[in-house]
């Protein structure tokens, strides 16, 4: 499909870019808020560990329909309907829904973050050309991490009697709508459907494979329970706001050294430092004092980062073994790959709870990073590396702010690294 000659410079697509960004000050306060608000309705512990299941059930319902969707109506309606959606979804937790309800709104949630994930990115990539799309899409993937990180510095601010938190983000979600909406820019035409290959994802890269599927599990376990842990151990709302806030800007600082570093090494190295990492830093957080808020925001944002690295530089790894004509197909496995981790990783936590307590979560980091390094030293040691196709600079974008733009493209010959998924 030919893309338009209408080509945007950055400051033209600010207006999907500040879309995000409201949308990410809504999501990051309903992630600090509902674990306080479950503990206050005194919900059973499988409710807690159940939300970060829905989103992550949803996450993956969300990548397959989101195509035909957009395909059958378009971009800005479909970006309509998945901010009415998120609304929604904190719309049952501010009516003092039943617990179960709760986690049906956070599977409603993963459907619409995904939705307007894969929207956004996908009409950046439509509009903007080779020599500032990576800078896009950075763009994009830092407002939203800042926007999260914001979000839940606000919810620190606000009681947490009654539900004005969840007031307050759903007027964040209606206000996100109001940019896009506004948008001078050309719709996308209807993007083209993409193919799953399991084997040959495996064929280009079994280190990218396995790593994007450890992945989702890393991410969905650290993201999502982390600060399930903090409100369950008592710690203040303050200082559990402070911290998130912390760790997301902090985890920028984490994954920019170590994906330039994947562009001077083996990859495979990095992988498998950041397997190792995950694990270490698991046994770290799991034994520090929470009263030290400083040190245990650095020890977070160490945390996330290399567990958010792993997505990026999996990618990058696989794509470099890669033909160009099958960047497509590939981004679209691993976001399958990728979800489906998600969403089984977390499963097993609150099965387990009641034997290990709060921290079972970080056992299964650290099970799933050791499991993971150690694949990748075998193939260290036993494969020598495959000569790239190409190599390009690494584009860092996390799970939490995936990129999807490949998973519906616009382009016969996408460009950049397709990364993709949903976490929060």
């Amino acid at each position: 499909m030919t893309r338009t000659s209408s080509i945007a410079p950055l400051w033209a697509i600010s207006s999907l870019i500040l879309s995000m960004f409201v949308a990410a000050l809504g999501n990051g306060m309903m992630f600090a808020y509902v674990p306080f608000a479950l503990a206050a309705r005194g919900a059973p512990p499988w409710v807690a560990g159940a939300v970060v299941t829905g989103i992550a059930f949803g996450g993956l319902i969300g990548c397959l329909i989101a195509g035909p969707l957009i395909r059958a109506v378009g971009h800005a309606r479909i970006f309509a309907c998945c901010i009415a959606l998120a609304i929604l979804s904190v719309t049952i937790i501010a009516a003092d829904a039943p617990a179960f309800a709760w986690v049906g709104s956070r599977v409603i949630y993963g459907i619409a973050a995904n939705g307007f994930f894969i929207v956004t990115q996908s009409w950046i990539n439509h509009v903007t050309d080779n020599s500032f799309r990576g800078r896009a899409m950075s763009a994009l993937y830092m407002a939203y991490i800042l926007g999260l990180g914001s979000g839940a510095f606000i919810f620190g601010q606000l009681p947490l009697e009654g539900n004005i938190v969840a007031v307050v983000a759903i007027a964040f979600g209606a206000l996100a709508i109001l940019p896009i909406g506004l948008t001078r820019l050309p719709t996308p035409p209807p993007p083209e459907a993409a193919r799953i290959d399991l084997a040959g994802t495996w064929r280009a890269s079994p280190v990218a494979t396995v790593g994007v599927v450890a992945s989702g599990g890393l991410s969905m376990l650290v993201a999502g329970f982390t600060p399930i842990y903090l409100a369950g151990e008592g710690v203040p709302q303050k200082d559990v706001a402070l911290t998130m806030f912390l760790t997301e800007v902090g985890m920028i600082f984490v994954m920019y050294p170590l994906g330039m570093l994947s562009d001077r090494i083996d990859r495979r190295i990095v992988l498998a430092f950041c397997g190792v990492a995950a694990a270490a830093v698991a046994f770290g957080v799991a034994n520090m004092p929470l009263g030290q808020i400083l040190l245990l925001a650095a020890l977070l944002a160490l945390w996330s980062g290399v567990t958010e690295t792993v997505y990026s530089v999996a990618n990058a790894h696989a794509n470099d073994r890669a033909k160009s004509d099958d960047y497509i197909t590939l981004a679209s496995t691993m976001l399958i790959l990728w979800s489906s981790s998600a969403f089984v990783a977390p499963l097993a936590v609150p099965a387990m709870t009641p034997v290990f307590g709060r921290k079972t979560y970080m056992l299964v980091v650290a099970l799933i990073g050791v499991a993971f390094s150690v694949f990748a030293v075998l193939r260290i040691a036993t494969r020598k590396p495959t000569p790239p196709q190409q190599v390009e600079p690494i584009e860092l974008v996390g799970a939490q702010a995936p990129n999807a733009s490949n998973l519906l493209p616009n382009d016969p010959e996408p460009d950049g690294l397709p990364m993709a998924t949903v976490s929060r």
